[in-house]
């Protein structure tokens, strides 16, 4: 497809993107599709690459249309393709394996040695057009709306973390109630936990923690958070604690509240160094910590259809407002103002 097609770039190196309505349409090679964007989600990576922050220094080379979150209708597929076809309704999987390296080969795309990552190291989505290799299509319901289907990206992590917590028969600490925090709340019961404990510093968020399935919910800012959760537990702490905060006293508070022989797993990510006492609080007590990097491709895909369809999954309160894509900064501002909620652009 010739011609040109709006979108929002990260121009230079610098603070700041910019939004342009003249970018050429991308041409695709003989593996790749063509979708057109219907809609795409305001993610925190975004924030990081306007804001120009060291991460984002080290990965993007401007100019580039970046956006990760999206779903749109293919509109074009190359000469090699056969796992999708013009007119599918599609959402991304924003890891691009190389498919070659160790962890490829051994059903570990998901933390391949050779990753692209779309919208960061390679073109993305908030335009009218993207091109992505067909083998990261994940084909949509036609019971999912374009919205809803921004969110399988983002919200994979939340579940991801919960299937790596073993959750099934477990008291559970979830830390941190945004919206991959709630995910992962409704994710816990679906997939068997016992007790679901939530906790974050804003109230607000923890009602709506407690609408997704949270069975007790504690404000630790409020409270000695780790005190709390032995008094609940009768001194032995909870079976699992999943982290989706990145803060390092959370961390910290998390790892204390897990039972000896527990497992504690993060999803956030620190933005600096988080020191731990790795003696009293996790080799003595023979606690397994893991980290865990975006969505097993496809397992984790399938998992959040399944999350999305409970009634404790009120996707409603994940999704926050509408804009145009031109009016991407007044969603960046909502953002960075504390409106809850995943922001969706369209073009």
């Amino acid at each position: 497809m010739q011609g040109t097609m709006c979108g929002i770039v990260k121009e230079a190196r610098g603070e700041g993107l910019v939004y342009k309505t003249d970018l050429p349409i991308p041409q695709i090679g003989p593996d790749e599709i063509l979708i057109k964007v219907k809609a795409a989600a305001l993610c925190g990576t975004d924030l990081h690459i306007c804001d120009w922050d060291t991460w984002s220094q080290n990965r993007v080379r401007p100019p580039m249309v970046i956006g990760h979150e999206i779903a749109g209708d293919v509109v074009e597929i190359g000469e090699n393709v056969t796992d999708c076809k013009i007119g599918d309704r599609v959402s991304v999987e924003s890891h691009i394996p190389c498919k070659e390296c160790w962890f490829c080969q051994n059903d570990l795309a998901e933390i391949c040695k050779n990753v692209e990552l779309f919208g960061v190291t390679v073109p993305g989505g908030f335009a009218e057009y993207a091109k992505i290799r067909s083998d990261c299509a994940f084909h949509l319901d036609d019971n999912i709306s374009y919205e809803h289907a921004c969110m399988f990206e983002p919200m994979g992590a939340g579940v991801h973390g919960v299937e790596a917590a073993h959750v099934e028969g477990k008291t559970v600490l979830v830390s941190g109630c945004g919206p991959i925090g709630l995910t992962a709340i409704t994710a816990a019961k679906v997939f068997g936990a016992k007790k679901v404990i939530a906790c974050d510093l804003i109230d607000e968020k923890l009602e709506i923690a407690k609408e997704m399935g949270a069975d007790i919910i504690i404000n630790s800012g409020k409270c000695d958070l780790v005190a709390e959760i032995k008094a609940m537990t009768d001194g032995v702490g909870v079976d699992a604690a999943i982290d989706i905060t990145g803060a390092g006293a959370a961390i910290n508070n998390a790892l204390k509240s897990v039972r000896a022989a527990g497992r504690m797993v993060c999803v956030g990510l620190p933005s600096k160094e988080v020191t731990m006492d790795l003696t009293e609080d996790l080799i003595y007590r023979e606690v397994e910590m893991t980290g865990i990097s975006g969505r097993r491709i496809w397992g984790t895909w399938e998992s959040f259809a399944k999350v999305m369809q409970d009634p404790r999954y009120k996707i409603e309160r994940i999704i926050g407002h509408e804009f145009k894509m031109a009016d991407f900064q007044k969603a960046i501002d909502e953002v960075k103002s504390g409106v809850p909620g995943k922001m969706i652009l369209k073009p």
